[in-house]
């Protein structure tokens, strides 16, 4: 096989891919506790290989924000997060100027007396060159990704949340992996960061920024990946209680609620159950400590409904069946 040089891939010159292969990543995820699947070590692969962001959709709480975070942290890199909200512009998402300290210096310099001579305009060009520098520069986690020589993992959370503006300044970063900043050019990538957005699908992203980026979607775990989960994840939990929790869960799943229980409150719940001594479910059981897996009265109602019409041992050995 023919060797793929840095250039080849659409690397900075110098710069070496991060990962050999996709099973690489997914034993080095294994190892932070992260347990992928083939699809998301494969994109993960792809994304270092081929220099591409990656947008990650799915349920909330589905490992989305955790899996940029395992990266980051199986990489040895530094982990740069832009909270997407409504209402972020371009001076949370990209850099402002310190506009408090530049009017300081200028007050220093004593330019706002009211003076219009050549003398005092030559001051005003040398200062005001001067408060547009570096040292008046505050730069947020777009450009601090772009800026950095280290190693960068950034995770782009809820994309979905941002207007069709300032996700068109995304797509505008995340294509040349450089900002343009008019007093002081344009800057550049040295080094390209790992770049994870994640969204839990609340609006239409736009088909520019799905073009520009490799796709990823997280469900749910299936039975046999959850239960993995709880036991990597859950310190003292024995296979058999690890393995009703995720069985329970999976049947809660399956009925008509307003919030599908998480994979994190999944967790919560296995937590809960192993620090109050519990070493298998049954229905009292899980009916008293529903409210950790569940969020909302109604359907902590209809789930404690459904579990009580199910018998202890049934329930323990099968996924429960709607009625």
């Amino acid at each position: 096989m023919s060797q793929v040089s840095a250039a080849d891939l659409g690397l900075p010159e110098g710069e070496a891919p991060r990962f050999a292969s996709a099973q690489e990543v997914a034993e080095g995820l294994q190892r932070t506790g992260y347990l992928p699947n083939t699809a998301i070590a494969s994109v993960v692969y792809l994304a270092d290989r081929l220099s591409k962001p990656v947008l990650v959709e799915g349920p909330a709480g589905t490992g989305k924000t955790q899996l940029a975070k395992s990266v980051a942290e199986l990489t040895g890199s530094r982990l740069i997060r832009l909270q997407c909200y409504e209402g972020l512009d371009e001076s949370k998402a990209l850099y402002e100027w310190n506009y408090r300290k530049q009017l300081l210096r200028i007050q220093a310099g004593e330019i706002l007396d009211g003076s219009r001579d050549s003398e005092a305009t030559a001051t005003w060009e040398e200062l005001e060159e001067n408060i547009f520098s570096e040292e008046f520069l505050l730069t947020r986690p777009l450009l601090e990704a772009i800026r950095s020589s280290d190693p960068v993992v950034l995770l782009i959370d809820e994309v979905d949340r941002v207007e069709l503006e300032t996700e068109a300044l995304l797509l505008e970063v995340l294509s040349d992996y450089q900002v343009s900043i008019p007093e002081l050019g344009t800057v550049r990538a040295t080094r390209l960061p790992l770049v994870f957005l994640t969204s839990n699908n609340t609006r239409e992203l736009s088909e520019a920024l799905k073009r520009r980026c490799l796709y990823l979607y997280i469900d749910y775990p299936d039975l046999e990946r959850e239960q993995a989960i709880v036991r990597t994840r859950v310190p003292g939990i024995t296979g058999e209680l690890a393995e009703q929790v995720a069985r329970i869960v999976r049947s809660v799943r399956g009925l008509d609620l307003r919030k599908l229980p998480s994979v994190s409150e999944t967790l919560d719940w296995a937590r809960t159950l192993v620090v109050l001594g519990v070493s298998s479910i049954d229905a009292t059981v899980a009916g008293e400590t529903l409210h950790i897996l569940l969020k909302y009265q109604s359907d902590i109602d209809k789930a404690a409904k459904e579990l009580l019409t199910t018998a202890n041992e049934a329930f323990a050995k099968q996924p429960l069946q709607k009625h």
